[in-house]
């Protein structure tokens, strides 16, 4: 429940002239909130122009005025608290009070479906609805929505975490922030801000991508759909009265029903550049976080070269945004899919896979591999469990001083040697394969670019790979498939990640 706002004068009638306006403040702050611990908590709103604005949050206190537009804010010094605190917004003739706040650690939880795929469609579903009664995990569930500029707000309201919120939640970022307060034993708030299907660019600031020459084309693209749109929904509503008549004259002679045309894209579309962070990232900016994850790339996978340069920009973009530094960012790799055995050749999702890999060359970022944990047949696993702890391990690891293996091995180098393929990895403590199975997933290919299934051992850290077919290799290539078969991990029981040793063009390069 909000806090009740408090304008007594105004109420009472008790003055004659203009009324002052309630201070405001978006609807990230409420009851049950998480603050984020260890850092100055931003907050904001609105008022009279010229308000004096005061916050007091757990025995500290900022004032500030407000701007001409009526806007202000201030940053509230560290608060360090055992338990639940209140938070007091106060102007000139108004007051807003939101209790049983929480000092703690809080994460943005963002991308498509599987980002958005809830807890009640995870696996053991109701045992883990059942189970999630922590008084001290709180959510926030940024509503769907598409916009043409970036809003001030979005519709959402603070739960705590019971088995009555927790079945509509997201499952990914649920286990993250249940991995992380079981861990840590510290309050945790969790903001979701997902939508299934979408693309990247929605995500990313119109700003960041028209200052980038290799992502402009994104939002002109889009500029020229919005502007055809009223022509293209005329064309639409004739096609589809004309369609109409159509389908009614063959339901009447018993024939099959012709196809219905479909509707034009428009302003209110998801895919929109730049119009999901319009209504769901900026609304939420800079609410005080500790970082954020990331699981998408599923509607990118056609532009994978693309999403190279893609991915990075709306990070940077999100951190700018934040003005909180580069604060941390993990992500999900895709998991293997498809219902077709994998064959030597080129892959879109190995391709994106390797964009997502290539990343891990911004500062502090992190990426959870999942090749080991898809379903073949659906795009949505279920095993969001393990997705949320090894996101979790991540943090744990970099942002929380645990003593805990985060990855699994990473490709480093390779060596061609008496016609076979020496391989390096980072995190290679303890090379070995899930379950002892054999190690599969290698392919070689010498300089006529045809890769075959390879031979391949584990020595000691590294691999060795070969295969008789190809007695001159100069490429190695793992997990290259939708749908691979893949088994190499560290004593952790971390899968390696997909790669390939060879730079040559994949199926992807040049798409825009």
């Amino acid at each position: 429940m909000r806090a009740k706002v408090f304008c007594l004068a105004v109420a009472l009638g008790l003055f004659a002239g203009p009324l002052f306006a309630a201070v405001t403040v978006p609807n990230i702050f409420g009851d049950h909130m998480v603050v984020q611990a260890g850092q100055a908590v931003p907050v904001w709103g609105k008022a009279d122009p010229g308000e004096k604005v005061t916050v007091w949050l757990g025995g500290r206190s900022a004032s500030t005025t407000a701007g001409c537009c009526g806007k202000w804010m201030v940053k509230v010094p560290p608060v360090k608290a055992e338990g639940a605190v209140e938070m007091t917004i106060s102007g000139t003739d108004s007051k807003l009070v939101f209790r049983d706040v929480l000092v703690g650690e809080v994460w943005v939880g963002s991308g498509q479906s599987n980002m958005q795929m809830s807890v009640k469609s995870s696996r053991d579903a109701e045992t883990e609805i059942a189970q999630a009664d922590y008084p001290q995990i709180r959510l926030f569930h940024v509503e769907r929505k598409v916009a043409g500029e970036p809003q001030d707000n979005c519709n959402g309201t603070w739960m705590v975490c019971t088995p009555e919120n927790i079945p509509e939640f997201s499952a990914a970022l649920y286990f993250f922030g249940r991995t992380l307060h079981e861990e840590l034993k510290r309050p945790v708030g969790l903001i979701h801000t997902s939508w299934g299907g979408t693309p990247a660019e929605s995500w990313t600031s119109r700003c960041a991508l028209s200052s980038n020459p290799d992502l402009k084309c994104l939002v002109d693209q889009w500029d020229d759909t919005i502007q055809k749109y009223p022509a293209a929904m005329e064309k639409y509503k004739e096609n589809l009265a004309a369609w109409e008549e159509a389908a009614a004259k063959a339901k009447a002679d018993g024939k099959p029903e012709p196809s219905k045309p479909g509707e034009p894209r428009g302003p209110e579309h998801p895919h929109r550049a730049s119009g999901l962070y319009n209504a769901m990232i900026a609304p939420i900016v800079p609410y005080g976080i500790r970082g954020a994850i990331w699981y998408q790339g599923e509607s990118n996978a056609g532009r994978a070269y693309q999403y190279r340069e893609l991915f990075p920009a709306m990070i940077e973009d999100w951190r700018a945004a934040w003005g909180q530094g580069d604060f941390p960012f993990y992500f999900v790799q895709l998991a293997n899919f498809l219902a077709r055995a994998p064959e030597p050749g080129e892959s879109e999702w190995a391709e994106l896979r390797e964009a997502q890999t290539m990343t891990l060359g911004l500062k502090n970022t992190g990426m959870a591999v999942i090749i080991d944990i898809g379903e073949e047949k659906d795009i949505h696993p279920k095993n969001k469990q393990d997705v949320g702890k090894r996101l979790a391990l991540n943090a744990l690891a970099k942002d929380y001083g645990r003593d805990v293996a985060w990855s699994g091995p990473l490709y480093k180098r390779v060596h061609f040697k008496k016609g076979a393929a020496h391989l390096w990895f980072d995190h290679a403590c303890g090379l070995s394969t899930q379950g002892n199975a054999p190690l599969k997933g290698f392919e070689i290919a010498g300089a006529d670019r045809k890769f075959v299934w390879a031979d391949a051992r584990i020595e000691g850290k590294k691999v060795v790979v070969s295969s008789p077919q190809v007695p001159n290799p100069v490429a190695v290539r793992y997990g290259w498939a939708d749908n691979p078969e893949c088994t190499l991990t560290n004593a952790s029981g971390l899968p390696a990640s997909p790669f390939r040793t060879d730079k040559w063009p994949g199926r992807t390069a040049g798409r825009k």
